[in-house]
């Protein structure tokens, strides 16, 4: 079956379906190409999803990730990383293999394609070049034909005429003579352009055509191979990354096989246990008896005895109302000063006056106020989010429950080992290069390195120093830490009988700065202590924002508990201002913090802050 034979008629449209051929190869190649792009794109996207999703370096976050389910997502997002890495794969194969090689096929298609339509054309013209030649031939001969009989004609009828001269019947004779000799030539010449141009169409349809089209037709089927063969490519490429698609989404359910649920509720154990023991059995308070009685608002007293009362209804209340209680609320309840301010002083520079004005005596109001005061206030903590967590804290950690406390006093005195390692090492490579120094002087003077060295050895010094320093916070904590079996004591109990035995028997003869001991003040000193205690179980509150600063007008000295000293012409942030008591809450930095007369400053409010 050839089109030579078959088709010989038809050139043009061998030559429209060749084309649409080519059509075709393009169309695939434009299919193929957007292929790769949305693989791309989504590989691209994939990545980007993966990314979005991994726990930031040195954040609470990556810390959070040490669960078993925690890991488990952190792997999938590794897998999902690879899996996205075979979708670029597959784009750079299809356009490597496939894009860029039909490219390149259909650019050859296209000009041995144009090559044969041109001998094709070059051949149909020949041919009508003879057809042309055949036909003027073959007019010329009939032409002839019809002038020698008109001569023939024209000589009979004047050698018929008796009127003509011999001479007139001769010329018509030889004219017709002439006449038939020319159509004889043009006779003769149609034969020969007949025979040539039947020899020609012979040639055209049988040789000349045929190897054409036979040529149009085997360029035709090969194209037909080459996209069959790279629709095959195609399904191999996809084909050759199922195996690793395969092991990513192993990956995966490996990853989800290997989560523990018990070692993750182990890890939670680690994260948040406190290590104190739970609390013990409220004791019952007989109301009938009034040696018993609890004390009320009215029935207050300052003598000791009542306060111990008091402190122990204190104590009680803690473990449920504390936890709802802001500490700065407390601590401002607690120190802030009840008394009016002193006066501005008199003299123009209050520096003159020796020591400045003193801070007066503060007239206590009682503490059981001031505890009742906070204790019926409405608490500010909508819930347990709002707590502050990993806020910066005091060195050896003591704002922490024990537990807390001596995993945080580990971690500490292993990343000062890892400090001292790094340190130490880095003194051996500046020995070793020392040493090379001193074998090769041309390579360097030893004796620079003796700064470095000692430097080294004063850095090392510094972190054993830090190491003994928390260790030995870590023996003390390793030392109080209770164990499960003891007879059950109150949580706050066990604490403070560990650390604060003396200091409640040692309160008593104690002093206040103002020369006088006040059963206030030893409440008070009772009630901070539980205060810290309550520190241990929940972070500290975020600091009050500033609302505006303040310029201290004159030298205050703050000697009583709650107030802070200024110096004059000091510019400070006012966190609080005047209530009408005459005394403002102002900050130094983020440690120091009191209240002074208003008088003695001159505040600059911030109006947003104000408003809000």
């Amino acid at each position: 079956m050839s089109w030579g034979t078959e088709l010989w008629d038809q050139f043009d449209n061998l030559e429209k379906h060749t084309q649409w051929g080519i059509d075709i190869l393009e169309k695939y190649i434009k299919f193929v190409k957007e292929r790769t792009e949305i693989e791309i794109s989504y590989a691209k996207q994939l990545r980007n999803l993966s990314k979005k999703y991994q726990p930031k370096r040195n954040s609470k976050e990556e810390e959070e990730y040490k669960y078993t389910s925690c890991k488990a997502f952190i792997s999938t997002l590794n897998e999902m990383n690879d899996y996205a890495g075979q979708h670029e794969v597959i784009s750079e194969n299809m356009t490597s293999q496939i894009t860029v090689e039909l490219a390149r096929y259909v650019q050859e298609l296209k000009q041995e394609r144009k090559s044969h339509f041109h001998d094709g054309r070059k051949a149909q013209q020949h041919i009508e070049t003879c057809w042309k030649q055949l036909e003027s031939s073959k007019r010329r001969f009939e032409r002839d034909c019809k002038e020698a009989d008109r001569a023939q004609q024209y000589f009979e009828k004047m050698d018929a005429d008796i009127n003509v001269t011999k001479a007139d019947v001769e010329k018509a004779r030889q004219q017709a003579q002439l006449r038939h000799q020319m159509a004889e030539d043009s006779k003769a010449d149609y034969s020969s352009a007949l025979q040539k141009f039947n020899h020609e169409q012979r040639e055209h349809y049988c040789t000349h055509i045929p190897s054409i089209f036979q040529k149009i037709q085997e360029m035709e089927e090969r194209r037909i191979v080459r996209i069959g063969e790279s629709m095959k490519t195609y399904a191999e490429v996809d084909r050759q990354v199922i195996p690793i698609i395969g092991k990513c989404l192993d990956g995966i359910a490996k990853a989800a096989e290997s989560i523990d649920q018990k070692n993750d509720s182990q890890l939670v154990i680690e994260a948040y246990k406190s290590g104190f023991e739970p609390p013990g059995d409220i004791e019952f308070e007989d109301y009938t008896q009034p040696m018993k009685r609890t004390i009320s608002e009215t029935s207050l007293s300052n003598s000791r005895g009542d306060s111990k009362t008091e402190l122990k209804f204190a104590s009680k209340s803690k473990g449920k109302l504390w936890p709802f209680i802001k500490k700065n609320k407390l601590m401002s309840l607690l120190t802030s000063p009840h008394q009016p301010p002193p006066p501005p002083p008199a003299s123009a520079s209050p520096s003159a006056v020796p020591n400045g004005p003193q801070s007066p005596k503060q007239q206590k109001e009682p503490l059981s106020h001031r505890f009742n005061e906070f204790m019926t206030s409405k608490p500010k903590i909508h819930c347990f989010r709002s707590l502050k967590r990993g806020g910066a804290g005091p060195e050896d950690f003591s704002n922490l429950p024990p537990e807390q406390r001596r995993k945080k006093l580990q971690q500490k005195v292993d990343e000062l080992n890892k400090e001292i390692q790094k340190e130490m090492d880095q003194r051996d490579a500046i020995t070793k290069m020392k040493d090379v120094y001193v074998k090769n002087p041309q390579m360097g003077d030893p004796d620079s390195l003796d700064h470095k060295l000692i430097e080294v050895g004063q850095n090392i010094e510094k972190l054993r120093l830090e190491v003994q320093k928390f260790e030995a916070w870590l023996t003390e904590v390793e030392g109080r830490l209770p164990i499960r079996g003891e007879q059950t004591r109150r949580q706050s109990g066990i604490y403070e009988a560990q650390t604060t035995p003396s200091v409640n028997n040692c309160a008593q003869d104690r002093e206040s700065p103002d020369g006088s001991y006040t059963e206030e003040q030893s409440q008070e000193n009772e009630l901070k202590m539980m205060a810290t205690d309550f520190d241990d179980e929940f972070d500290d509150e975020e600091p009050l924002p500033t609302i505006g600063t303040c310029k201290a007008l004159y030298t205050f000295e703050g000697q009583n508990e709650g107030t802070i000293s200024i110096a004059e012409g000091e510019i400070l942030y006012v966190i609080e201002e005047d209530k009408g008591d005459g005394w403002t809450r102002i900050r130094r930095n983020e440690d120091e913090e009191g209240y002074v007369p208003t008088s003695y400053v001159e505040v600059y409010l911030d109006k947003n802050a104000k408003d809000s």
